[in-house]
């Protein structure tokens, strides 16, 4: 098993990654969390990992913390939930935000997650209530801005989101919605998380 990669950054355009790591590229698929907090291409990163292994592939995803990695290997315990969702769910809340739906039964909440439907969600509450701690008040911050980011930032912003599971009319509206609200020199990471965050309230 991969637990662990310190490498150089050579290539991101979320979820995809490559990681230069003593001369060998590592492919990983990370989560929009762990985009946001990777550094410029050619800097030094370590990442927690986790491999998945099947007969047509071996993938690894990609976590900037050990807590976020930790909530993605419970995930893959529930029923119906593959490393895609799980990925998906990461993406789309913060581990905190996640527990606090889980603990409050928010089932409509949860439903807002690509792939997850009333049954997955409500298996989730079911299964995961008792594996994952209280939320704690943890708050986190935001950078905003005002200049509207160029074409090809949305662009890649409504590619990221496909490749979460969202349709493509629903990434477009979600990824334009976004910049609309959106100030400053935004990246492809932070209108995808914001996109994400505005989909679930």
């Amino acid at each position: 098993m991969i637990g662990r990669l310190r490498g150089t950054v050579l290539h991101k355009q979320a979820p995809d990654l490559l990681l230069d790591v003593g001369g060998v590229g590592y492919e990983l698929l990370a989560s929009m969390t762990t985009f946001i907090d990777l550094p410029e291409v050619n800097s030094e990163v370590t990442l927690f990992t986790h491999l998945i292994v099947r007969e047509d592939a071996h993938t690894l995803f990609a976590f900037s913390s050990e807590k976020e990695r930790a909530l993605f290997r419970l995930l893959l315990k529930v029923n119906g939930v593959g490393p895609k969702m799980a990925l998906a769910i990461v993406s789309g809340m913060t581990a905190n935000e996640f527990a606090t739906r889980i603990h409050s039964g928010d089932v409509s909440g949860l439903t807002k997650l690509p792939g997850v439907g009333k049954k997955t969600a409500e298996r989730l509450i079911i299964e995961m209530r008792d594996r994952l701690p209280e939320p704690s008040d943890l708050s986190e911050s935001g950078e905003t801005s005002s200049q509207t980011a160029p074409r090809k930032l949305e662009d890649e912003a409504v590619e990221a989101l496909l490749a979460l599971g969202y349709k493509p009319a629903q990434a477009s509206k979600m990824v334009s919605s976004s910049l609309k609200s959106g100030e400053g020199n935004l990246s492809v990471e932070q209108i995808v998380r914001d996109a994400l965050k505005a989909s679930l309230s």
